[in-house]
């Protein structure tokens, strides 16, 4: 279990990096986004290279960052239910989930991705749009994530593995995630709304 954590800790901060470092590019997006609306108001000037980068940079960010979420035990879930269970409980649905939901989808997803990939990449399939980018990097994208998921998944199973044998502590035992952190104050800021109170 020792060398199992030791390759845990490892996938874990190859994801954190790259999760860290490719966040960035949401500003990048924005950035785009901001001039392109910009010089199509004061210029009527368009591209369809800046729309569609736009696109792709989401992407990357979606998918490469999901690994990190997984990470940071970040993705959606209802959250009402799962913090009233028992921790071991909680660890156990991980556990599952992981093992017989998430891990399966990523590889059938990974074996899927790879001719998707490999056909557009022989084709040099381009974009439909003139002046858009080429289709085959945007398409290796989902294959990357696929690989970049099924390791972190790995490293959840592993430290799943290890918190219901009690060689680490249970990370479920932290509380709650930012997103819940979230919902509640979106709850309180609806009510204030409904009650129509100003502070």
């Amino acid at each position: 279990m020792r060398s199992l954590l030791a390759l845990s800790r490892v996938i874990d901060a190859v994801n954190s990096v790259i999760g860290r470092w490719i966040s960035w590019l949401i500003l990048i997006a924005v950035v785009i986004s901001a001039t392109n609306a910009v010089v199509r108001k004061t210029l009527d000037v368009s591209s369809n290279l800046f729309l569609e980068m736009q696109w792709v940079l989401f992407s990357v960010v979606f998918l490469l960052c999901s690994p990190w979420t997984l990470l940071n035990n970040e993705h959606i879930r209802i959250d009402i239910i799962n913090h009233a269970l028992p921790l071991k409980l909680r660890s156990w649905i991980d556990m599952i989930g992981h093992v017989f939901f998430l891990l399966p989808f990523a590889v059938i997803m990974l074996w899927w991705s790879i001719p998707f990939f490999l056909n557009s990449w022989h084709q040099n399939e381009q974009s439909f749009s003139a002046g858009g980018l080429p289709q085959w990097p945007a398409k290796s994208l989902i294959m990357v994530a696929c690989v970049l998921l099924i390791i972190q998944a790995i490293s959840e199973i592993i430290k799943r593995a290890a918190m219901l044998m009690g060689r680490i502590p249970d990370s479920n035992a932290s509380g709650p995630g930012s997103h819940h952190s979230a919902e509640i104050e979106a709850e309180q800021l609806m009510a204030t709304v409904i009650t129509g109170d100003k502070r």
